[in-house]
């Protein structure tokens, strides 16, 4: 069932995406349309330089990871990180994190960490780029399990339609580790920002109709293989297509799901 009576246009002012084989957007197009190969050695994880030295490495991974897509989609859409409110989703949070204090708990929970604990929250990442782009818009912090980067990417074009503003979409997710690993499943690291408005932008990179529909067996469009490989496994990975969709060109469908009968078709025209 078509939940619109007819598409949304949008327009797609500015994207990024930070993966250790998809070092930003600039190789991450090359390497995903086929022009380029990805690198040999991977990368370790990003340096967020919206952050200072000393918090930039004490930064967990997730906001490392948030950071560097969110002021790199700024960056490439030529937009003031301060002007835009964003949309922040994440399928587990900092799984590191929540590992560490479950165990600290269970064994000396004394020595918990007031730092660590403060970085647990799911919006962390979204409260430092808010204090590090000195952006007083608002913020919203979400999770909808494997179906996030789909969730995230419809509030985040529901806020940018009801409000006639760009909206800045950032989707991030890290490894799992200890027993947690077994129950919320993710590998390596991945990012990925899309910023969305009603209105084309000084660096529009596509156009976009979408169109929302709820329907049983729904399948979620998927890359390459060869692309899907370079992020295999981590919960974020559901944002490739679209990613991929862009670095290729040409008129494109993507369906994206927003829930387990919710779906996103996106029909791309990269300009």
């Amino acid at each position: 069932m078509n939940l619109f009576k007819s598409p949304r246009r949008l327009h797609v002012n500015g994207v990024a995406i930070w993966a250790p084989r998809l070092p930003g957007w600039d190789s991450a197009r090359a390497i995903l349309s086929g022009s380029a190969a990805a690198p040999a050695t991977p990368a370790t994880r990003p340096s967020p330089e919206l952050l200072p030295p000393n918090e930039r490495r004490r930064a967990p991974d997730t906001v490392s990871l948030a950071l560097e897509v969110a002021l790199a989609a700024c960056r490439n859409a030529d937009l003031a990180p301060a002007s835009l409110s964003c949309v922040f989703s994440s399928t587990h949070g900092d799984l590191a994190i929540t590992d560490y204090m479950c165990t600290t708990l269970a064994s000396a929970p004394a020595q918990l960490s007031p730092t660590r604990f403060h970085n647990s929250v799911h919006n962390a990442a979204a409260g430092y780029w808010t204090i590090g782009a000195n952006c007083a818009r608002p913020y919203t912090a979400i999770t909808a399990g494997a179906h996030s980067f789909g969730a995230g990417f419809l509030e985040a074009s529901a806020q940018a339609l009801s409000s006639g503003e760009n909206i800045l979409f950032v989707s991030y997710d890290i490894d799992a580790r200890g027993p947690l690993a077994t129950m919320a499943q993710s590998s390596g690291l991945l990012s990925a920002a899309v910023i969305v408005g009603p209105q084309r932008g000084p660096r529009t990179v596509a156009d976009l109709d979408m169109t929302l529909h709820a329907a049983d067996g729904l399948v979620a469009s998927r890359a390459r293989a060869g692309n899907a490989a370079l992020v295999a496994g981590n919960a974020s990975e559901s944002c490739l297509p679209f990613m991929e969709a862009i670095a290729l060109g040409g008129a494109r469908d993507i369906l994206c799901l927003a829930g387990p009968n919710l779906g996103l078709t996106l029909s791309l025209r990269p300009i």
